[in-house]
């Protein structure tokens, strides 16, 4: 196959993904399980070959531009964050050392905030590709996930961001805590809806209202769904009610995968907010997309492939 003139990676904790692009043409994809917290640093170069190699020409320096986690102190190489205020991409990539002499690779930056100390990887290149189409935005991003974040975002610059580990907690609580067999693939929407309201309004009590699900399950016959759908949503309504301050009265955008994006955007619908959702995955390689353009062609150095 002719050979693509880049390739564009989202490296995540769990996973890794790569476009070989012609331009801003996806020419072909791969993914693997070969997240971050898989790896040690000798092993990244290995693991983006094993999906790269039938993709790169014998006789060119293809260019790699990474996203993610690649850039922690435990990954390729770390890279320092971009301290907000700032756009989401305001420092250039950052070379990785690589041996292989068909690849140049660079790693972008994540975000870095000081008070409250919180950071970033991988999201501020979704936020880049949010921003392609919106670039007068003045409002919040909703970021859900395992570390999800809250993003306040005005006219290109991220003012300020919060992480919460919604996500991480309620995987811990459904597959590791006593409401583990209560857990079924079923769905109660209802459940879900008043659980939402009930955690938004009194975030104090979450604590005993997940016991609660338990308590309930022992002195009553649960309907299926019911346990996982109000979990979820006494989960994802703390959430909310925790950021209130932020999307009141503020336009939001909720960026994740689909299903969990419906979720968050059912429930901030539910409490008065103006908000839409999107597709975070295509925002991902358009901010990466939007990053190539802008850096140009990252050079090899002797020292990158030594």
């Amino acid at each position: 196959m002719t050979g693509p003139r880049w390739i564009a990676a989202a490296w995540g904790q769990s996973s890794l993904r790569i476009w070989a692009m012609a331009g801003r043409k996806v020419l072909t994809e791969g993914a693997s399980d070969q997240g971050v917290s898989r790896l040690g640093p000798r092993d990244f170069e290995p693991a983006l070959l094993t999906l790269a190699n039938d993709m790169l020409p014998l006789d060119e320096v293809t260019r790699v531009l990474i996203c993610g986690q690649a850039g922690a102190r435990k990954g390729w190489v770390e890279v320092p964050h971009a301290m907000v205020p700032c756009a989401p991409h305001a420092a250039p990539p950052v070379p990785a050392p690589s041996r292989d002499p068909r690849i140049s690779v660079g790693i972008l930056p994540g975000l870095g905030q000081t008070d409250p100390p919180d950071v970033m990887r991988g999201e501020e290149t979704r936020i880049a590709g949010f921003l392609l189409d919106r670039a007068s935005f003045d409002g919040v991003l909703c970021m859900p996930g395992l570390h999800g974040k809250w993003v306040r975002l005005r006219h290109g610059i991220v003012q300020g961001f919060r992480t919460m580990m919604t996500g991480e907690i309620y995987g811990l609580i459904a597959r590791q805590s006593v409401l583990r067999p209560m857990m079924d693939d079923s769905w109660d929407e209802a459940a879900f809806r008043h659980a939402v309201d009930e955690s938004t309004r009194h975030p104090e009590t979450i604590v005993s209202s997940i016991f609660g699900i338990r308590a309930s399950a022992l002195l009553n016959t649960p309907a299926p769904g019911l346990a996982r759908a109000r979990l979820s949503g006494l989960m994802v309504g703390c959430d909310i009610g925790a950021m209130r301050t932020w999307w009141h009265n503020r336009p939001v955008a909720v960026l994740g995968t689909e299903r969990v994006s419906t979720l968050y955007a059912s429930a901030l619908a539910a409490q008065g907010a103006d908000v839409q959702a999107l597709a975070g995955d295509r925002l991902t390689l358009a901010g990466l997309i939007a990053a190539h353009e802008r850096t140009g062609h990252l050079e090899p150095s002797a020292a990158a492939h030594g």
